[in-house]
Parts: C-alpha cells; structure tokens; sequence
C-alpha cells in the first residue's frame, strides 16, 4: 500500500460515519489527479497534489466543533494543523508537508493562486462542489469563466455540465 493509499484510509477513518464528506474528498482526488496527468505535472508535483486532494478539507470538523459552521475561511484557518499531524504521523517528507499544508491553508482563496497544484485542486474541488451543490447553468457557467485556466479542468467543466 502506497502512502497516498494509507492517507486516504486515514482520511476515511477521520471522517467515518460521514459518507458524504469521504466521497467529496475521494472525488476531488480523482479530478485532481485527471487533471494533473492532463496538464502533464511531474511524478513530485502529483504526489503533492494528490494528498493535498485528500485532505483539503480537514478543517471542516473543527470549524464545526469551534465556530458552529463550516465556511471557507474557518477550514483554511484551522486545517493545517490537523493535517500535518496526519501527514507527520504517515512520514510524509517535510517539503510535501509544508506544499500541502500551504494548500490547506489556501484552497478558497481563489486569488493570487500560485502554482499549477493549487490551480487544479481549486479546479477539481469547483468540479465536485458544483455538482453537489446543485448549482445552476449560469453558476456553473460563471465559474468556468472565473475559475477554470487549465485546458484539461475547462474541458471537465465543460463535458460534465455541457456548457460552451
């Protein structure tokens, strides 16, 4: 079992009982890795976008626990901790730690948006996100315009809600 595998069964252990949330994660791990393969990342930068996937929102248990809901900011705020001691416990390597905990630390933050990693895990979680929320033609349109870069997130977006 790789180390990616160990994480995701961690992961689903962290949130067991909660079927929803391990599905979301386990589906923007595998749109975070479709896209990566399609914009062509090296074995490393994959590595680190594929845990990043796994755990992007860590923090929403503890946003809950601490102030009653679970918006963006709060996860940013309080899920690298808690991830970093699941990837320290996993013996991560500290440069992907650190990777991913900036990502952690940024995945709504959809500014500023530094590197190809952090650019195809906002993509994959707005493809999943926008799919569970139920969004409308016109959402899923304006975040296609407003979100997606990658040629390979922008044909998942376009494919899977038909729009042009």
């Amino acid at each position: 079992m790789t180390k990616l595998d160990r994480l995701a069964f961690k992961m689903t252990e962290y949130y067991a009982a909660d079927p929803a949330r391990i599905q979301h994660f386990i589906k923007v791990h595998a749109f975070s890795r479709l896209i990566g393969m399609g914009e062509g990342l090296s074995e490393a930068e994959l590595f680190t976008l594929e845990a990043a996937a796994y755990v992007h929102d860590i923090g929403i248990k503890k946003a809950e626990e601490v102030y009653g809901n679970s918006a963006g900011h709060y996860q940013e705020e309080l899920g690298p901790p808690i991830a970093r001691k699941m990837l320290e416990e996993l013996d991560f390597s500290h440069g992907v730690i650190e990777r991913v905990c900036y990502l952690v630390g940024h995945h709504h933050t959809y500014t500023n948006i530094d590197g190809a990693d952090y650019r195809i895990l906002v993509e994959a979680d707005f493809l999943v996100n926008l799919f569970e929320d139920g969004e409308s033609k016109a959402a899923v349109k304006s975040a296609y315009e407003k979100i997606f870069k990658t040629k390979s997130g922008k044909q998942l977006c376009r494919d899977m809600f038909g729009i042009t």
